[in-house]
């Protein structure tokens, strides 16, 4: 007398799960790609050969337009040493970055670079200004 087994093994593998995991990967990688904008302000950098890198911790951006923005968000020239204050003041050392568009006159980021220079004298802090450029090819 042979004794069987009640419960028969199932050698097919079923891809149903692995097809529902890619999709789902590939909703979350296109929803999660979308949201980075790197540089949403359309600015024509001057060139340079030197390479200044630095841990930046706000990016001021001057359009060719002459319109101010605090990462991201328009200000204007006469409020925008207080914006720029308000936005760094938890800190002590900050970095902030300038992406001025190269047919911008030089007063204006002389403008924010004496805004920094103001913010550290009535503050006593240690703020650096950088100006971004592209590489030279």
């Amino acid at each position: 007398m042979a004794i069987e087994t009640r419960n028969k093994i199932d050698t097919n593998f079923s891809t149903a799960s692995m097809s529902d995991l890619v999709f789902l990967l590939l909703i979350f990688f296109m929803l999660t790609s979308t949201l980075v904008a790197p540089n949403a302000i359309k600015l024509l950098l001057p060139s340079s050969h030197s390479k200044t890198m630095a841990r930046q911790t706000l990016t001021v951006y001057i359009n060719a337009s002459r319109h101010f923005y605090i990462e991201e968000k328009p200000v204007s020239q006469a409020g925008f040493k207080q914006s720029l204050y308000s936005k760094i003041k938890s800190q002590k050392e900050a970095t902030i970055v300038l992406r001025a568009d190269k047919s911008v006159p030089v007063q204006d980021i002389v403008t924010v670079i004496d805004a920094v220079n103001q913010i550290n004298d009535e503050y006593h802090s240690r703020y650096k200004i950088i100006l971004a450029t592209k590489p030279n090819s």
